[in-house]
């Protein structure tokens, strides 16, 4: 194979040139059609338009509310995934990262109890549901709740 045999293993794909005359094939109006606001240059009007009638999005009443903007979403550990440890250790948020059982921390780590335990093991998450809890603490286990600092307000802060 030498540099002047090298080929693209996708053919280049020729560009229109229009506006070049009518015998292009693509000349005067250049493939848009007739006059309008979407024959001009920089495209036209958004998707949503609808001519200046008053739009969908606007007519629709807005009901209800959502607390979407402030949902707390946790990374997942169920009691199964807690058996790869050794009997007696302890598995923090730290510890299930760096052994790949958690991708990313999201708000927090929360246990559930899914599976069984074998093991005893000394749990420091953010969430442990109740039978999770109970579960790791039969084993002879134990559980921590890691505390997250957040806003205090100032009025309360005095009482």
């Amino acid at each position: 194979m030498k540099l002047n045999e090298l080929m693209p293993s996708v053919p280049k794909k020729s560009r229109k040139r229009v506006g070049r005359g009518e015998s292009s094939g693509l000349g005067r109006t250049c493939g848009k059609g007739a006059n309008g606001q979407k024959s001009r240059s920089g495209k036209g009007v958004k998707p949503y338009f609808e001519g200046g009638q008053m739009p969908l999005y606007r007519r629709v009443p807005k009901r209800g509310f959502s607390n979407a903007l402030f949902k707390k979403e946790y990374a997942i550990i169920t009691l199964d995934l807690l058996n790869r440890f050794e009997d007696g250790a302890e598995v923090t948020p730290e510890i299930l990262i760096e052994n790949g059982l958690v991708r990313d921390l999201k708000d927090g780590i929360k246990v559930l109890g899914n599976g069984t335990l074998d093991k005893k093991v000394a749990v420091k998450a953010h969430k442990v549901s109740a039978s999770a809890k109970a579960a790791i603490e039969a084993k002879g286990g134990s559980v921590e709740i890691i505390e997250v600092k957040t806003f205090v307000n100032a009025s309360t802060e005095n009482k």
